[in-house]
């Protein structure tokens, strides 16, 4: 007789949990969020628009034409040429891809937002678009894999065929990818928890975490949690990475005899570390910013 009330009692609240979850993923499902932007600027919106173009627009639209056709001249060169098929160009290549996917993602949304009065966007519209971190944690640990692959072309040549081989590399961008792919999952997923209601101004023009958690109607602890030890993780083991294999580079550097040798090995690393100081400076900043 107890057993049966307990199990009834069980039977009930895992109903009404399940009614809960249900009711606000209703809820969420019909909120509509309203990308603020650069709304604070009116001098930038299309109704104190005269021709030409503003200037603000006209950069943007320029840096985005430039990347795209920068990232994707050169894909075409790399593939092209027989004699940049080399793990270090295809790992470019793939960089170049990355940045090309998430440039295509976010800086239509903030052309878009600078030329529509109606700056309206789904729930699912928001998840979708956020989804798009698989491309940022791609590319933190890309820009790992090319520091190693540095490494072993600078500290143990002799090995690096062997050690940077085709299937090696092919394994590691599929681990990578997989990864980034589980990481953007995971994240959506604890987005997709939060519940939401009615009409929501976010302070973006794109669907940012930070942006979207403010306007919840949610507790959103347990999410910012998640969301903070999985970033931690992939910046930390990326940097551990990056660091690691410049600190030997650097020994190897100190102990060469020939300055023609000193001087190719930073050449060839100058535009890789350019890179590496803006994608995580910029990162780290923001991160501090948050704080």
């Amino acid at each position: 007789m107890v057993l049966g009330r307990y199990l009834s009692y069980k039977f009930i609240r895992w109903e009404s949990e399940k009614a809960i979850v249900w009711n606000q993923a209703n809820q969420s499902a019909k909120v509509t969020f309203i990308l603020l932007g650069f709304s604070e600027y009116p001098q930038l919106q299309l109704s104190s628009w005269r021709y030409p173009a503003p200037d603000q627009f006209l950069v943007f639209l320029t840096i985005y034409t430039v990347t795209l056709l920068g990232n994707l001249g050169m894909i075409l060169i790399m593939k092209s040429s027989s004699r940049l098929h080399t793990p270090r160009y295809f790992f470019l290549s793939h960089l170049s891809f990355v940045d090309s996917c998430y440039s295509t993602v976010v800086t239509p949304m903030l052309l878009e937002n600078l030329v529509v009065e109606d700056r309206t966007i789904s729930f699912t519209g928001c998840l979708i678009q956020f989804f798009v971190c698989i491309f940022v944690v791609t590319e933190t640990f890309l820009l790992a894999v090319m520091a190693y692959d540095r490494f072993v072309a600078i500290c143990n040549p002799l090995l690096y065929a062997v050690v940077m081989s085709q299937k090696l590399c092919s394994l590691w961008l599929s681990a990578l990818y997989s990864w980034s792919i589980a990481c953007s999952l995971i994240y959506t997923y604890v987005l997709s928890t939060l519940s939401f209601c009615g009409t929501k101004f976010i302070n973006n023009f794109v669907c940012e975490h930070a942006a979207i958690v403010a306007v919840s109607c949610s507790d959103p602890y347990i999410n910012q949690e998640i969301i903070l030890v999985s970033a931690t993780f992939n910046e930390v083991s990326s940097l551990m990475i990056i660091c690691t294999s410049y600190v030997f580079i650097f020994i190897t550097v100190l102990r060469m005899l020939s300055t023609g040798g000193c001087h190719k090995v930073f050449s060839t690393c100058a535009s890789h570390l350019t890179t590496i100081t803006i994608f995580h400076g910029t990162i780290l900043f923001l991160c501090c910013c948050c704080c």
